[in-house]
């Protein structure tokens, strides 16, 4: 079998304004996509979504220029995905390859993905527990409250899990410590007994900040505190050294050479990566260093955009010595699901994975038409 051709598809949708979201000091009015489609010479095709924070038409022209060396090749050849350079643009393209060859072999071997990715002897998880992902449209100017009643709702729908942000830039509406603390306090008295709750941080907080909400978090018995400041290893090593709860991090990293200094200090009780960021390859070898060699370090990969990443997430999560948690993005819209064929089955908070090879997802038509690209960041900084 040879690789016939290579194209990338560039998406969006606009944001209906009640769909649109902000966090920190940025607006968010559309979803992005980016899909990598490798052809091949006996009609099968592999899909992959790297992550749309390379920016899609960025993404698109990379992989055109590595295209000519890959046609004519065989898409099981170990070798056709470039090293990551630690540049995240370019390594997000090589992420959307890497993650394509990987739904191609699955559908070569007439497997699932995840049955490929398994040590020997191994069989993968088939139900994949998701976490909702989101708190990321609570406005510390207006009504605060409705990170609670978000977080009441998605218990409502079923999930096990919640991970939430630190709202919108907290100098403008004079946000302490103890005044976020107490908006935490009210999701966990609200939801803590039917789910595993988790901040994100999005490397915004002081240590000064960090260390007391670490530690309240910690007495109030939630699941991690991801990224809480900026990605400094000592930092990292010192907050997880001082709290039971994992501090976890890594998802813009793209090589082991990035996560073995916090990794040699302690620094998180939980990795990060991404494979729309990364690549399937670079999670599973991050998965299996930090479980076999810093003492069952799990995985729960980041994963902040539509349903073809999702999908590559979880096949990579399933063949995971210690498989826990798949992040799935409450707030992309349309857009996250209308890109495949099919929506795969989510029952009472958990991705059930197809039996169909590879991935087991298919794209739906005229995406291009459907979802033409709009020009422009995915986020615009705002003032007051």
């Amino acid at each position: 079998m040879k690789i016939t051709d290579i194209r990338t598809l560039s998406l969006s949708r606009a944001h209906e304004p009640e769909l649109q979201w902000y966090s920190a000091t940025f607006h968010v009015p559309k979803a992005d996509c980016s899909v990598c489609i490798i052809e091949t010479d006996e009609g099968l095709q592999g899909i992959a979504e790297p992550c749309a924070y390379g920016v899609p038409p960025a993404i698109a022209a990379r992989i055109a220029e590595l295209k000519p060396a890959l046609i004519g090749r065989d898409p099981r050849d170990e070798d056709l995905t470039p090293h990551n350079e630690a540049e995240r643009a370019n390594d997000i393209a090589n992420a959307g390859l890497n993650c394509a060859l990987w739904d191609l072999r699955g559908k070569i071997a007439g497997k699932p993905t995840a049955d490929l990715l398994c040590a020997a002897g191994q069989e993968p998880l088939r139900r994949l527990r998701l976490y909702a992902s989101s708190g990321v449209r609570y406005d510390w100017d207006d009504h605060p409250e409705s990170v609670v009643e978000e977080a009441i709702g998605y218990a409502e729908e079923g999930f096990t899990a919640y991970k939430m942000r630190i709202g919108t830039h907290w100098a403008w509406s004079g946000v302490t410590v103890d005044r976020f603390l107490n908006i935490a306090r009210q999701v966990h008295e609200a939801v803590g007994a039917r789910m595993d709750l988790a901040l994100d941080g999005n490397c915004r907080l002081s240590m000064e900040e960090a260390l007391p909400i670490a530690e309240a978090l910690d007495e109030m018995g939630w699941a991690w505190f991801e990224e809480p400041v900026e990605r400094v290893p000592a930092d990292y090593a010192r907050l997880n050294e001082a709290v039971s709860i994992p501090i976890t991090g890594g998802e813009p990293f793209t090589t082991w050479a990035q996560f073995e200094p916090f990794m040699a200090v302690g620094g998180f009780g939980i990795v990060q990566p991404d494979a729309g960021v990364c690549g399937i390859d670079l999670c599973m070898e991050v998965g299996h260093k930090a479980y076999a060699d810093y003492g069952g370090i799990p995985l729960i990969p980041h994963n902040w955009h539509n349903g073809l990443m999702t999908m590559a997430n979880a096949h990579m999560v399933a063949a995971l010595p210690d498989p826990r948690l798949v992040e799935l993005n409450m707030k992309q819209g349309p857009l996250q699901w209308e890109i495949l064929r099919e929506k795969p089955l989510i029952e009472d908070g958990h991705l059930i994975l197809p039996d169909a090879p590879g991935f087991g997802v298919e794209l739906a038509d005229a995406l291009e038409a459907r979802f033409p690209y709009i020009e422009g960041s995915w986020g615009n900084p705002v003032q007051r």
